[in-house]
């Protein structure tokens, strides 16, 4: 009875009891059962090691030094080892892997269950097994934020055109999405979620598959054509990719600043889909990219990735007037919405 109100104590005052884990590479992800809150702070420490058929020596939590071929693997953290042990907060689609290996202080950017994995992909098999013990000390407060989310209003939704065009004129994606924040805020929290910026140009893009051959990371910045809004083409292109289906499979989207602002605060229109394959190109009738055709679900998965951060003030939904529910890209993919655009508000947004 007394460890009990011991421990109630001590969870009480911000503390809590370590707890100890076994994570083999056939589990998948394991639930820890640990609830975490926004700022939560969490140790790791674990132990084992694992063997895999077709590597000579057993790896520890660090995982194995990365080689060549695993520029070829699906890892779930691409630039760390295959085998180390990885955590990542929630069960949610868009819920980015980090990397954990022997230790590690994590302070958790947003709440959600605890989860613990071997970096592998499907396809890798190995025996043995890591032991984790956690130890979680709650949040002294609440995160606060001083950052003002101004409304925004119909007439500046409305203004904003509904879709892009391609060079030649042809409407193509739906604007579904307006970040809120500034240029180095925007990159940040992209950079946090996991997205990256993909290459302009062929050239870049020989280079960038180059480079990372020779760092032994995936090649996951495979470039993306041009689209235009208000008369441009975007200033960013990001994606998130399966390293070894990310010529036919991505989440992507394409930014451009606008030529408002909100308050004072920087607005970029956002056009995302999601690339689930290959299509004809109604155009020239050569090879493009299928998309999934409901492009809600993209719509979606860019605020819950930039959510996970932490660094997001406020997400909203505006429906502008004539909003559009059904049409093709430029390269004759159909696709649905609900017409509502995502407003994503950035943390310190100037």
């Amino acid at each position: 009875m007394r460890a009990i109100l011991l421990s109630l104590l001590l969870a009480a005052a911000g503390w809590a009891q370590g707890q100890g884990f076994d994570v083999t590479p056939a589990n998948g992800w394991v639930d820890t059962g640990i609830d975490l809150n926004a700022g939560d702070s969490v140790q790791f420490t674990a132990t084992g090691q694992l063997q895999y058929s077709n590597a000579r020596q057993a790896n520890g939590p660090g995982g194995l030094p990365r080689a060549f071929t695993d520029s070829l693997r699906a890892l779930m953290v691409n630039d760390a080892g295959r085998g180390a042990l990885v955590a990542r907060i929630g069960s949610n689609e868009a819920a980015r892997p980090f990397l954990v290996g022997e230790s590690l202080t994590y302070k958790a950017p947003v709440g959600g269950r605890l989860l613990l994995a071997i970096n592998q992909s499907t396809f890798d098999q190995a025996t043995g097994s890591f032991h984790v013990e956690i130890t979680r000390t709650a949040a002294a407060s609440a995160p606060k934020s001083n950052v003002k989310a101004p409304v925004f209003p119909q007439s500046m939704i409305d203004e904003i055109p509904r879709r892009v065009s391609d060079a030649q004129g042809n409407a193509g994606d739906r604007v579904n999405f307006i970040l809120i924040g500034s240029q180095e805020q925007v990159q940040a929290a992209l950079k946090a979620a996991g997205w990256v910026v993909v290459d302009k140009t062929d050239k870049e893009a020989v280079l960038s598959g180059f480079l990372t051959s020779v760092s032994k990371e995936a090649y996951v910045t495979m470039p993306m054509s041009k689209l235009e809004l208000w008369g441009r083409d975007q200033d960013f292109g990001y994606a998130q990719g399966d390293p070894l289906r990310v010529v036919a499979s991505r989440h992507h989207f394409r930014i451009w600043k606008a030529p408002m602002t909100l308050d004072g605060l920087t607005v970029w229109a956002g056009a995302g889909m999601h690339d689930i394959g290959f299509a004809r190109d109604e155009r020239n009738h050569g090879v493009t990219h299928k998309i999934d055709p409901n492009s809600d679900s993209e719509r979606d998965y860019i605020r819950d990735s930039l959510v996970q951060t932490g660094l997001v003030v406020k997400t909203d939904y505006m429906t502008p007037k004539d909003p559009v529910t059904s049409a093709k890209t430029a390269t004759g993919s159909e696709f649905t919405s609900d017409g509502r655009t995502l407003l994503v508000y950035l943390a310190g947004g100037q």
